[in-house]
Parts: structure tokens; C-alpha cells; sequence
């Protein structure tokens, strides 16, 4: 038994090839046991064992360095420096994260929660030990899952011709991220060009080495020792099967991607609801059918952002552009100067990637792109790197953009039926989740919010699915309040608040520049006590959301708190 024996990542170092194969099939076993009981990313896991074994095999981490791109690819990685038991906590509270992450172990050289930037940090790695005169130092860039469709990959690939760095980017060829792969570099990829390949890699000033069987240590071990004799930057183009050594997730790999908890406290079948990207699908193809201006663009995520089945029925008039966010938005904008209505199906946490774009190709043109935000707020185990927590704030600041956060699936069919209509840029942010109440119709369009009159002092202003927060938090409390719910977050309509002496703000976002903000600014005449409840001025951690939520403090029992209190 090695894994059980290893101590430290150096020690795999002296073990020879038949030892490295029952290592990766020991490594193998742990990764499925653990995170089929545990949950967490798994199937992009599988496909890195051999890999990272041969890895840390070849590169001593007292001086080289590893950047893992994408990060989720990382599992194996952690287990095999000082992390193996920790593995049974991933993306649990106080648990490690499901990313690399620099402050989690010296053994993460950078963090990876995104995609696309590991040649490029790898390069500033190199290029500083260039500078330092540390000419023995190796930087190596584990390029996977879709990253290398990524805009960011091709600048760091145009910068590195003539930079002569000690890198090896490994291309980690398993054709598919959360979903198949797109683009020309993929088409020759999977079609086995390998020549063109070869010929394209050497054009930016790699040398070339490969195909390589990712699965046979023996493959990988003559490429890396080969590479090592080479100076200057080289890529070792590696193919894998993500899902490797585990039937089922290799015959479906975007369903194995990540894996909820075996264990678990199964719902109440009554309770049972539709997650809010099932009704954005289901709402998109209705409007799609009806109007065929409608067209759509997703980077990489057809199916987690729920884009998938207008693909399938309108395969014309939806594309999966690929890792390439800010692509996707300036290609919206082109659609939309020729009559077209795009919509733009994306997380919070990428739309942060292509913010010039939202700026200078939409809303500075006025063009009718249609945002439509998933993942936005706090999105739990995925933790920092994933949380949207930033897309109000940056938005809000931007002319000509009204922002909508329906707390329900009507309001979500509601928002995205005037926004065809609407022929201007409109922001929809909606969570990561089941939906409360996920029915809709086509019966209402209306946007109008109103308060309910009454001789209530306190008031609490909510967006999104906060507000089915405060309706919760009405049954915990003997304090009578009112309540006003905004599906609209801009443009701020115009309310009387001055009967009120107590105003408190809830949203799922930053406070920084966020909705409560807006509010507090628009309505400068009132003197009474005012509290924003919200993302605080600082990144949050992985974990369960409702417990993040309350850290946050803006969770059901925060706002009750909140009402309660006397500031």
C-alpha cells in the first residue's frame, strides 16, 4: 500500500513505474470512494491519476511549481500533498476547497477556480526566476477541461514565442469540459490531426511532444523525462478520458462532473421543485418558438445554464462559443445590430470576465442583449471563486442597463418576455437552486411594485429570493413590518417613505454599490434609521449556503435580528 505510506510529495520521487501504476490505482479507488460519498468534482478527477502521479514523480515542489487550469481538475493533487484525509471535507465548511488555492497549502502555487489563466501565470512564474537568476526552476501549466478555448490561453501563447521561459504547458485532451469542447483547435483534436496540431503548437514556439496515452505511466514518464533535456517552453500533449476507471461517469461525463453527497436527507417528494436554470430553458424555448428573432449564446455551459434543449430544437439560432465570455458578449452585440435578440446565458462569477464588453459593445450602443445571470449570489460549496457576488454593483453603475431579480419562476417568464420587447440591454440575476414556486404562465407581464399602507415604522425592502427570505422571517418575529419586494433593481422607482422610521435592505449581493445602496441614494429625504443587509465587504467561503447566509448576515435569523434590534 503507497498512498496510505506517503508523507510528503517528495517521496514519490524514488518510486519506479510498477509502483507509480499501484499508486495511481490506489489514488483511483480514493478519489471515487471519497467523493461519491462526500460529493465534489469527480469525473475530471478520474481522468488526471496517472498524471499527477508522474507529476510529482518528475518535479521536486521545493522549487518547480504547478498551476492546475481548470482547478477542478485538482483532487488528485491534494490527496497526494498532505491533503488526503482533508479530501473528505472538500467544499464543506471549514473544509479545503474544490480549487487550488494559495493560502490553503504551500503546495498551490496559484489559485484556478476559472479557467484559461495557467500558462499565463505560469509565464510570470518562470519570467521572475529568469529575473532572479534561478535558471533550474521548472513552471509547468496543466492545461484541461476547455481551458485552452479560452481567449486568455491564445495571449499567453502569442507572448511566449520568443520568451525562451522554462515552461511545459501539459495539454490535458479529453474534449470536453462540462460539455463537449467547441472550436477549430477541438475539431483537430478530435479528429486525431494530429500533424496540423503539431504544426499549429510549433507556430507559436512550443516545441511539440505528443499525442501521449494520459493512462499509461510509462507513455508519460518517457514524455516528461524527454522534455526535461529541452530548454525553453514545450507542451506535452496528453489524451485522457475524464471519468477514467468509473463506468458510468465515463459513458456520461457532464452528469458525473460534480456529484452531490451519497449520503443525504432525501426531500420531501411534495416539496420537490424545478432548479431556476430548468425554467429559464423551458421559458427561452417557448419565447424562441413564438418569435425567431430570439437567438442564444452560452460560454461552455449549455447545460448546467440550462440552454441546452433551445440548442437541441433551434440548433441555428444557439451556440456554444466555448470558454471565451467576452467573445460571446461582442458576438451578442453583433447579433443585435442586425435585428436579432440575443440571449446571453451565463454565471455571475464568468459575466465578471467580459465587463469592458458589457460596457463599450452593448450598453454604450444601446443594443438589445439580454443578460440573463445564473448563479448569482452565493452559490455555496463552489465557494469565492464562484459566489456572484459582484453583478449588481458592477452593473448598477452602467447607463442605458435595467437590472431585474425575480423571486419566482412568474417573475422570471415576466422579465424575460419584456425584455424581447424591451429593445434595450436588460441584466435578469436569478440563484444557483431549486426555484420556490416554479410555475409560470403567460398571463402577466406586469413589473409594478407598490407597498400595502398600513401604520407599520419599519420597513423592509428585499430583491430576488431574499424576499422569500423575509416572508420566512415574518412567522419568526412578534414585530409587525412591512414588507416591499422590487423585481426590479434599475432603474429605482420612486416610493413615500416617510411614515417609516425604520428601513431595512436585503439583497444576495455585495452592499458595496449594490441595491440597498441605490435605494439609500435615491430616497436621500428620509431621516429615519437605515440597514443594509448583504454580501459584507469581503469574500465568503465555500459551504452550505444556508449557513453562508447567515454568516453573511443577511439569512432568515440575521434578518429577524435585524428587525428586532435598535440601531
Amino acid at each position: 500500500m503507497f498512498l496510505e505510506n506517503i508523507q510528503h510529495p517528495s517521496e514519490i520521487q524514488s518510486l519506479n513505474a510498477e509502483e507509480l501504476i499501484e499508486l495511481s490505482a490506489e489514488l483511483r479507488e480514493y478519489i471515487i470512494e471519497t467523493i461519491l460519498h462526500n460529493g465534489g468534482h469527480f469525473a475530471a478527477n478520474l481522468g488526471v491519476i496517472e498524471l499527477t502521479t508522474v507529476l510529482l514523480k518528475n518535479f521536486n515542489l521545493n522549487s518547480d511549481q504547478i498551476v492546475w487550469d481548470v482547478g477542478h481538475q485538482s483532487y488528485p493533487y491534494k490527496v497526494l500533498t498532505q491533503r488526503k484525509e482533508e479530501l473528505k471535507s472538500i467544499r464543506n465548511m471549514n473544509g479545503i476547497s474544490g480549487f487550488p488555492k494559495i493560502d490553503e497549502s504551500n503546495f498551490d502555487h496559484f489559485g484556478t477556480g476559472h479557467s484559461s489563466t495557467a500558462i499565463s501565470a505560469a509565464m510570470g512564474m518562470a519570467q521572475a526566476a529568469k529575473i532572479n537568476n534561478e535558471p533550474n526552476r521548472n513552471f509547468i501549466a496543466v492545461v484541461g477541461d476547455g481551458a485552452l478555448t479560452g481567449g486568455m490561453s491564445y495571449e499567453a501563447l502569442n507572448n511566449i514565442v520568443n520568451s525562451n521561459l522554462n515552461i511545459t504547458i501539459v495539454l490535458n485532451d479529453n474534449q470536453i469540459g462540462i460539455d463537449p469542447n467547441t472550436g477549430a483547435l477541438n475539431h483537430h483534436l478530435t479528429n486525431d490531426d494530429y500533424p496540423q496540431v503539431k504544426q499549429w503548437f510549433e507556430w507559436f514556439g512550443l516545441n511539440y511532444n505528443g499525442p501521449v496515452d494520459g493512462h499509461n505511466v510509462y507513455e508519460l514518464l518517457s514524455a516528461f523525462e524527454n522534455s526535461k533535456s529541452i530548454q525553453g517552453p514545450k507542451i506535452i500533449h496528453i489524451k485522457t478520458i475524464k471519468g477514467k476507471g468509473y463506468l458510468p461517469a465515463e459513458k456520461e461525463q457532464t452528469k458525473y462532473h460534480s456529484t452531490n453527497k451519497y449520503v443525504k436527507i432525501q426531500p420531501d417528494e411534495n416539496s420537490i421543485s424545478k432548479k431556476w436554470q430548468d425554467v429559464f430553458g423551458e421559458i427561452l424555448v417557448e419565447l424562441a418558438t413564438q418569435n425567431t428573432h430570439i437567438v442564444g449564446i452560452t460560454p461552455a455551459m449549455p447545460s448546467s445554464c440550462g440552454m441546452q434543449k433551445a440548442m437541441d430544437i433551434f440548433p441555428g439560432r444557439f451556440f456554444d462559443v466555448g470558454i471565451s465570455e467576452q467573445h460571446a458578449v461582442t458576438f451578442a452585440a453583433g447579433l443585435a445590430t442586425q435585428g436579432k435578440i440575443p440571449f446571453v446565458n451565463i454565471y455571475s462569477t464568468f459575466l465578471q470576465r467580459a465587463y469592458d464588453q458589457i460596457i463599450h459593445d452593448v450598453a454604450l450602443q444601446h443594443l438589445p442583449v439580454v443578460f440573463c445571470i445564473d448563479r448569482a449570489g452565493l452559490v455555496g460549496e463552489d465557494g469565492p471563486t464562484h459566489h456572484g457576488a459582484f453583478d449588481i454593483s458592477f452593473l448598477n453603475c452602467i447607463p442605458n442597463i435595467e437590472i431585474f431579480a425575480p423571486k419566482n419562476a412568474q417573475e422570471l417568464y415576466n422579465n424575460m418576455r419584456y425584455a424581447v420587447s424591451a429593445g434595450k440591454p436588460i441584466a435578469i440575476r436569478y440563484p444557483k437552486g431549486f426555484v420556490k414556486n416554479d410555475e409560470w404562465s403567460s398571463e402577466n407581464i406586469t413589473k409594478t411594485e407598490s407597498i400595502i399602507v398600513s401604520n407599520n415604522k419599519i420597513l423592509v425592502i428585499s430583491t430576488g429570493i431574499t424576499s422569500n427570505f423575509v416572508e420566512t422571517a415574518k412567522s419568526k418575529t412578534s414585530i409587525s413590518f412591512d414588507s416591499l419586494h422590487l423585481n426590479q433593481i434599475n432603474p429605482i422607482p420612486d416610493f413615500n417613505f416617510l411614515q417609516y422610521s425604520k428601513i431595512i435592505t436585503v439583497e444576495d449581493g455585495s452592499i458595496i454599490g449594490g441595491f440597498g445602496q441605490s435605494i439609500k441614494m435615491h430616497h436621500s429625504n428620509f431621516k429615519g434609521s437605515w440597514l443594509n443587509l448583504g454580501i459584507p465587504d469581503q469574500f465568503i467561503p465555500h459551504g452550505n449556503n444556508e449557513n453562508l447566509y447567515e454568516m453573511a448576515g443577511y439569512g432568515i435569523d440575521s434578518i429577524v435580528s435585524a428587525i428586532e434590534s435598535d440601531y
